[in-house]
């Protein structure tokens, strides 16, 4: 009942697959990425094998094997082997549903119109290298298991947060603003209070300076004697008088 099956970073036996059997009549998807795979001669009889990765290993041929062994084969992931020769892809023509194959990192992409001779050889490929022969990118399988939704959820709660610390950063920006102006006007309210007064006093005192002036000059001396606390020297001598 298994449909997927992952053997990847595993070792094999001489470089051969060992202990996968037909027994595995229902797998869908198939990987063995780095398990220093010299050949596929060993795998079983799997018709509902429609992916197949194999990157970096050190297969070099017999890809005849795939064709008559997977024959409903889709995606086949080759990079990183040691295919060197357009003909040694030559028996792949023979997976019609074959529309996806990477080669990456093969030295076989190293040659002059290496893509141009691909899907030559192969037409039913649709993406080779992940792209098509108008260089049109292939597209995302599944999105969401790519987290790209995540991503996006992500980046908007992100913006909304920032959006709010603005708006909060305004608010406390408008708050420091109004106590300032509330200070400013307290200072000079307090300013304007101080002024008032001291022009009072300074009136006051030149309300007793002009009362002052009215007076006759025998007056105000005798006045400002009495303030400073001293006799008058007429009445001195008036006492002496007597």
């Amino acid at each position: 009942q298994v449909k997927e099956l992952v053997l990847d970073n595993c070792r094999s036996d001489d470089g051969k697959i060992v202990g996968l059997s037909s027994d595995f009549e229902n797998l869908e998807f198939l990987s063995m990425i780095n398990i220093n795979l010299l050949s596929v001669s060993n795998l079983p009889k799997l018709n509902k094998l429609r992916k197949l990765e194999l990157s970096d290993n050190r297969i070099s041929g017999g890809l005849e094997v795939l064709a008559e062994r997977t024959p409903n084969l889709t995606h086949l992931n080759l990079s990183g082997n040691k295919i060197k020769d357009i003909n040694t892809l030559e028996p792949l023509k023979k997976l019609p549903n074959l529309h996806s194959l990477d080669l990456f990192n093969c030295e076989v992409t190293m040659l002059i119109n290496y893509r141009e001779s691909v899907f030559t050889l192969l037409p039913q490929l649709t993406y080779l290298d992940g792209f098509d022969a108008d260089d049109q990118e292939a597209p995302d399988s599944d999105p969401e298991a790519d987290g790209d939704g995540l991503e996006d959820d992500y980046e908007n709660g992100e913006e909304d947060d920032d959006d709010e610390e603005d708006d909060l950063d305004e608010e406390v920006i408008d708050d420091e603003e109004d106590e300032d102006d509330d200070l400013e006007g307290e200072e000079e309210e307090d300013g304007v209070d101080d002024e008032e007064e001291d022009e009072e006093e300074d009136g006051e005192d030149d309300e007793e300076d002009e009362a002052d002036d009215d007076l006759p000059r025998g007056e105000k001396r005798k006045r400002n004697l009495e303030d400073e606390g001293e006799e008058d020297p007429e009445d001195e001598e008036d006492d002496e008088d007597d």
